[in-house]
């Protein structure tokens, strides 16, 4: 609308230019282009010579000497009046402006190309209001440049046209490009208006420049503009595609229906994703190797997604030649056209294995031979199985169905070539069974594909024979506990032992030895099995623990090669009273003036068990006097409280105590209680470090008998 009005406005100027006239002029004439928009539909590229459309101008005075200008370099208005392009032209701009100016007229005419391929009309934006026209009389048209161009430089790209007077300004280009970085990219005749490009251009780098364009007085100012020049790169095919990746890796499972998509190829073009420079085709071209069919995938040519042409039966993984095939894919810019770019990657696709093969056991029948009372691996168990190996597919997992109710066997699979390895993991015996008959059945981890015929049932029999070997003989009970008195007299019977030989086919006799006796307390008879003492059985002993003293017997058959067993005998220890009772402590202090007389509590001790230790007595042992010092009195069953009846000097005092314990018969202990009388002065103790005081008998007695010594000896010298 707004190019209409100003071709309007034009028309109306040049109307009223020439109505002043004075000079001739055709009556009703109205000098310019009697038609002020043409449209041209896009059939192909623009050949040399080849008319556009033809315009109609009139300076209503001949038309002699008439000049015209168009936006576009390419094209020319020729003498009859024809919009021709002076080279063959593959794209132009969506609109052409035809200045028409002669000595009676000054006009302008537009030649709007509809039809251009999409890509390019997008970019110059056909059917929007276009950026190239000011407000007034500047009119800029979108320009178009190739990229890649060559030398010589600088090329024109269009002409930017003023309806002011040529000569009364001058043309000044703006913008990154022209003033700013990039610098010079971009220049502009400040006569004429014509826009070059100073050297070759990128796309990749940069699609679009957007420059201003004005026009100045040669003083420098403004006379129209700023007005927005959008020169727009046209893309060349010279990039080519190029894949993520040299090498893709793919899997489809065996017997996968016809059509599956195995993976996608996808490449790269760094051309313009809107024209057919950037639009890839993908194709195979090599299939390694070419057996059952060189056409067992299909790729898309758009999307690149490999899917499976060959039939469900034929792709399987056990019939194929091999399990991995290798493509060769091309993708193609330009549509896939002979023209077009290319770039190469490589698809290995691996035929991956389902379960559609059940294990199958090598023989019906295995054998197996086992020592009774042995453990361990027996007999390996070998399948067959056609799919994949080390995959879920091909591990075999074994188990007993029949045969085991003892579970006295156990199979586990042998990660390496699948077999089962059957073991025995509890000891067998001969004689209680000799044969063991089990049914093993074998699977695979994954479950089988249904609706496959498969071969023999996968189940196999297994004879275990178990041989006779000689057993040691075994001691029943065990261990064997009796009860004993200690202080049993040397000799007396403790137990007999039983041990039998589980060897029942065989006759055999057995004879006895003492493994472990660590008092060394017994002896044992080696034919009847008789145990009897061979020294005082002492139940305080420190190798008896909680009133029981264990031994260890030995039993040894007659057998080739002779086999032996043991057998515990534990004697629980009745208690006899053969200890004296004790008294603790054996050292108390007092002070000399204390008020309390009170000495210690002394308490009664004894190795012996109840009813041969407390009730303790505890009284003043045998001395001249003691009872006008000392006094016992009786706290409870196991204690006694040590009194004064007089105060002692400082001097350490030795107590003799009779204490008696409860057993049939008692038994009493002679003891002394060590009294220190202590001078006690604030809070501490200071007791004496000398002999203790014994009886004063004893002390009279030495004093006698060493003065008689001294007489005597007196005697024989005179």
């Amino acid at each position: 609308m707004c190019i209409i009005l100003t071709s309007l406005l034009f028309s109306v100027l040049q109307v009223a230019h020439v109505g002043g006239q004075e000079d001739g002029g055709h009556e009703g004439c109205v000098p310019g282009f009697q038609v002020k928009h043409y449209q041209v539909v896009y059939s192909g590229p623009f050949r040399k010579g080849q008319p556009l459309t033809q315009v109609e101008f009139d300076d209503c005075a001949g038309n002699e000497d008439v000049t015209f200008e168009v936006s576009d370099p390419t094209f020319q208005v020729d003498g009859d009046l024809n919009v021709v392009p002076h080279e063959d032209v593959l794209y132009s701009g969506p609109v052409l402006f035809i200045h028409g100016t002669s000595a009676h007229a000054d006009d302008m005419a537009e030649v709007e190309i509809t039809g251009q391929p999409n890509t390019l009309r997008n970019i110059l934006g056909l059917g929007q209001t276009l950026p190239y026209r000011s407000k007034r009389s500047l009119l800029v048209p979108p320009m178009i440049v190739t990229e890649n161009q060559r030398a010589p430089f600088p090329r024109l790209l269009g002409k930017v046209i003023s309806t002011e007077k040529s000569g009364n300004h001058i043309f000044r280009l703006t913008g990154p490009g022209a003033d700013q970085d990039p610098k010079g990219l971009f220049i502009i005749d400040i006569d004429t208006g014509e826009v070059s490009v100073s050297r070759s251009l990128d796309r990749e780098a940069t699609d679009s420049y957007q420059l201003e364009v004005s026009t100045t007085d040669f003083a420098g100012n403004l006379v129209d503009g700023p007005a927005l020049l959008l020169i727009t790169v046209i893309d060349q095919n010279d990039n080519r595609p190029i894949f993520k990746e040299t090498r893709y890796a793919g899997e489809v499972l065996e017997g996968s229906p016809t059509g599956t998509t195995v993976m996608r190829m996808t490449a790269f073009d760094a051309d313009d994703p809107a024209t057919d420079n950037a639009a890839l085709r993908y194709n195979i071209v090599r299939q390694s190797p070419d057996k059952p069919s060189p056409n067992m995938f299909y790729i898309d040519a758009e999307k690149g997604d490999i899917v499976t042409v060959i039939s469900p039966t034929l792709l399987d993984r056990e019939t194929l030649p091999t399990t991995t095939y290798e493509l060769e894919i091309v993708a193609k810019d330009m549509a896939g056209s002979e023209v077009g770019l290319t770039g190469t990657a490589t698809a290995t696709i691996t035929i991956t294995d389902k379960n559609d093969h059940a294990p199958e056991f090598t023989h019906p029948l295995f054998e197996a031979y086992v020592n009774e009372g042995s453990t361990g691996v027996v007999v390996n168990l070998t399948v067959d199985d056609r799919d994949d190996p080390a995959t879920e597919a091909w591990r075999a997992i074994y188990s007993i169905i029949n045969g085991d109710p003892t579970q006295s066997f156990e199979i586990q699979t042998n990660p390496d070539n699948n077999e089962g390895m059957l073991s025995v993991v509890k000891p067998l015996d001969c004689e209680a069974t000799a044969l063991h008959k089990l049914l093993i059945k074998v699977e695979n981890e994954d479950p089988l594909v249904p609706d496959v015929g498969y071969g023999p049932s996968s189940t196999a029999t297994v004879h275990v024979k178990v041989l006779d070997v000689n057993e040691g003989p075994v001691f029943y009970p065990d261990p064997l506990t009796v009860t004993r008195l200690e202080n049993i007299p040397v000799g007396s019977f403790v137990a007999s032992l039983n041990a039998t030989d589980p060897d029942i086919s065989q006759i055999q006799s057995i004879r006895y030895a003492v493994l472990r006796d660590p008092a060394g307390w017994l002896s044992v008879n080696p034919v009847r099995g008789t145990v009897n003492t061979s020294a005082s059985l002492d139940r305080e002993s420190p190798y008896v623990h909680d009133n029981k003293y264990t031994a260890v017997f030995i039993a040894t058959d007659n057998g080739n090669p002779p086999a032996t067993g043991t057998g515990t005998l534990v004697i629980h220890l009745e208690d006899y009273n053969d200890n004296a009772p004790y008294v603790v402590p054996s050292v108390a202090r007092v002070c000399e003036d204390a008020h309390d007389m009170n000495v210690v509590i002394v308490g009664g001790r004894d190795k012996d068990l109840p009813p041969n230790g407390a009730p303790f007595k505890i009284e003043l042992g045998k001395q001249p006097d003691i009872d006008k010092t000392w006094k016992v009195t009786r706290v409870n069953s196991t204690h006694s409280q040590i009194m004064l009846l007089r105060s002692l000097q400082k001097a350490n005092y030795q107590l003799p105590l009779l204490i008696t314990d409860s057993g049939v018969p008692p038994l009493s202990n002679n003891t002394e209680v060590k009294v220190q009388v202590c001078v006690c002065k604030k809070n501490r103790m200071h007791c004496s470090s000398a002999h203790y005081h014994r009886a004063s008998l004893l002390v009279l007695l030495a004093t006698l008998l060493l003065a008689l010594l001294c007489k005597y000896d007196h005697k024989q010298n005179t």
